[in-house]
């Protein structure tokens, strides 16, 4: 490696990690779990941007309690039998050199909710108490999400308290998966997101009130996760920058989380937002090109912690310049990585790194190569034909 390759290819260490690029797979709900348990589909999802080239590769989110879960189909580590299909697709990610980590999260008063192609709306109280498995909507206070769902259960003391364990027990069967890292979503409206706005938390016990009491939860959990979670693996953490409501959650108040949650051991901040409430007086983010970039920005200068950066980066450059520019330290794709799975391959091809296909599987990069050199003469070929034509035209 030279000075002069660029920093989206230049490797980043965290903690005793090495990640050979700074491109992360972001994590995407899939709904296509049983019982909790990774199936097929996911050694293809997830094993597909391993082949692709990502760094790091980041599973959608992961239930630690079934109630939890967003949907029914949803990927869990609530109990062992889900440690052995997971760490089958942590072991191939391995085998083809990328790292891969696990979002762990409880999605609290949004639990229960139809995949969005069918619909995405919130589950009916019947449907959750028809569960194999049964639902209970869990939160701060019994304020519904919005219209359409449920009151939630208003947590006490105990029920804090568990919650706080299922996040330790998930992370220690993470562990026995194999996987490099762990991030706690504490993002979109989900259980620890609804702690912290005072829109959806009402208490006025210790676990609410001020921000102090709003942020206690989320800190409680990075704490107890850091602590079991090996010393030499990061953890990273995902936050809704802002929340999108009126007066709820702000940029500012994730500066001073954020600046906790370092001190807690949280070594990047995966910066999104919004998702607390379905209500149409929610102030959206507009999403134009890198529109979450930002809040990255202001956190990792303000903060003085790591940040992830996702939301419409769609092209080298682009990601490259955020990257120059001190916004972010990490890139994250989501969509765009269903949409070119081997986005980082081609990226590197764009900005220079790999013209030769070195850094492709090599099962992959040889025929590439060999093809490259016909490829280029047909291309130039074209052009002249091209230009030929143009000329006899005029």
């Amino acid at each position: 490696m030279t000075t002069s390759e660029p920093l989206l290819f230049q490797p980043i260490q965290l903690r005793e990690l090495v990640l050979n690029n700074r491109i992360v797979i972001s994590p995407m709900c899939q709904h296509a779990a049983e019982n909790g348990r990774a199936t097929p589909w996911h050694m293809v999802h997830l094993g597909k941007f391993a082949l692709g080239g990502a760094g790091l590769i980041l599973t959608e989110s992961t239930a630690v309690d079934p109630r939890g879960r967003i949907g029914t189909a949803d990927l869990g580590l609530w109990e062992d039998s889900q440690i052995e299909p997971l760490k089958a697709v942590v072991d191939f990610v391995h085998s083809n050199g990328g790292a891969i980590g696990v979002q762990l999260a409880h999605a609290g008063r949004k639990s229960g909710s139809q995949p969005l192609w069918e619909g995405g709306a919130a589950l009916s109280e019947q449907r959750l108490a028809s569960d194999p498995q049964p639902w209970q909507r869990l939160g701060p206070s019994a304020l519904p999400a919005g219209p359409g769902w449920s009151a939630p259960l208003a947590l006490d003391a105990a029920g804090i308290a568990d919650v706080v364990q299922s996040f330790v027990d998930a992370t220690l069967r993470a562990d026995q998966a194999g996987f490099d890292v762990v991030e706690l979503h504490f993002g979109h409206g989900y259980l620890v997101a609804s702690f912290l706005s005072p829109n959806s938390n009402h208490r006025d016990d210790e676990w609410g009130g001020n921000v102090e009491g709003r942020m206690r939860l989320a800190l409680e959990i990075a704490r107890k996760v850091r602590a079991a979670w090996p010393a030499g693996k990061p953890l990273f953490c995902r936050l809704s920058a802002v929340d999108g409501s009126v007066d709820g959650w702000s940029l500012e108040d994730s500066i001073v989380l954020s600046r906790e949650l370092a001190r807690c051991g949280v070594d990047v901040i995966d910066c999104s937002s919004g998702g607390l409430t379905e209500e149409t007086r929610a102030l959206p983010v507009p999403r134009g090109l890198g529109f979450q970039v930002p809040f990255s920005e202001r956190i990792r200068r303000e903060a003085q912690i790591r940040t992830q950066a996702v939301g419409m980066i769609v092209d080298a450059r682009q990601a490259e310049a955020v990257l120059v520019d001190g916004k972010a330290d990490l890139i994250a794709l989501g969509r765009e990585a269903l949409f070119d799975p081997y986005w980082p391959h081609h990226a590197a091809l764009t900005l220079g790194v790999d013209p030769a296909y070195k850094r492709w599987p090599v099962r992959h990069g040889v025929w590439l190569a060999k093809r490259a050199p016909g490829l280029a003469r047909a291309r130039a070929q074209a052009a002249t034909e091209l230009i030929e034509l143009t000329v006899n035209q005029e």
